[in-house]
């Protein structure tokens, strides 16, 4: 039997890079995922290399920064495939740019996108999750949010990834807290895998793909 048979995922950032290649994994491996991506044309693409027939993949274009999103996400993944087991939340932004350059609206881009929007998509899975018994849910943080690195001045990125690790360590406790202790910790695990720059190698989506599993 595939280990995630049955299983539905959401995938945020699911368009391209290691969001795809999670998808591909889980789709092998016998689950149902909905990718989310801002770009409709790249995640149609996408979903034909996920799931050439089809049947287990979905698309949704949406903006992760947007609160709305998350419970559209979860709406549509529930209304498809039953209910959500799953989540990988990996939508990120990257530019490197001098702190003394970042105008409010750049630091907002940051913030919005890549902690208030994982902190709502996690909310909501997490809610959807506890209707099925529980859930695993992935987030992706970055190296930038542990050290500095000259060549590449991201001091919003940085922040913003920072706030990622310290709420994933939070929804680890809290959400193992809730409901039947027992059953809830080890269903509500919140598992970081702490990465760089999103690309498709495929050791970190193979090591997303395991947390998953790995509740």
């Amino acid at each position: 039997m595939n280990s995630f048979s049955s299983k539905v995922a959401i995938i945020t950032g699911g368009g391209s890079g290691i969001g795809k290649e999670v998808a591909i994994r889980l789709v092998k491996a016998g689950a149902s995922v909905v990718i989310g991506g801002r770009d409709e044309t790249k995640l149609k693409r996408a979903a034909a290399e996920i799931d050439p027939i089809g049947a287990n993949v979905r698309i949704s274009a949406v903006d992760i920064a947007s609160p709305s999103t998350a419970k559209s996400l979860v709406d549509v993944t529930t209304q498809t495939f039953g209910g959500v087991d799953i989540l990988i939340n990996n939508a990120g932004v990257f530019l490197p740019k001098p702190f003394i350059d970042l105008s409010e609206s750049e630091y907002d881009w940051f913030l919005d996108t890549i902690l208030k929007g994982k902190f709502f998509m996690a909310q909501a899975a997490a809610k959807a999750m506890k209707l099925r018994g529980g859930g695993s849910i992935v987030q992706t943080g970055s190296l930038w949010a542990l050290q500095a690195i000259g060549a590449t001045p991201s001091s919003a990125y940085s922040a913003a990834n920072a706030g990622v690790h310290a709420l994933t360590r939070n929804l680890a406790i809290e959400l193992a807290q809730s409901g039947n202790k027992a059953k809830a910790k080890r269903y509500f695990e919140c598992l970081m895998k702490i990465a760089g720059q999103s690309t498709a190698r495929p050791e970190l989506a193979q090591a997303r793909a395991f947390l998953a599993a790995n509740p």
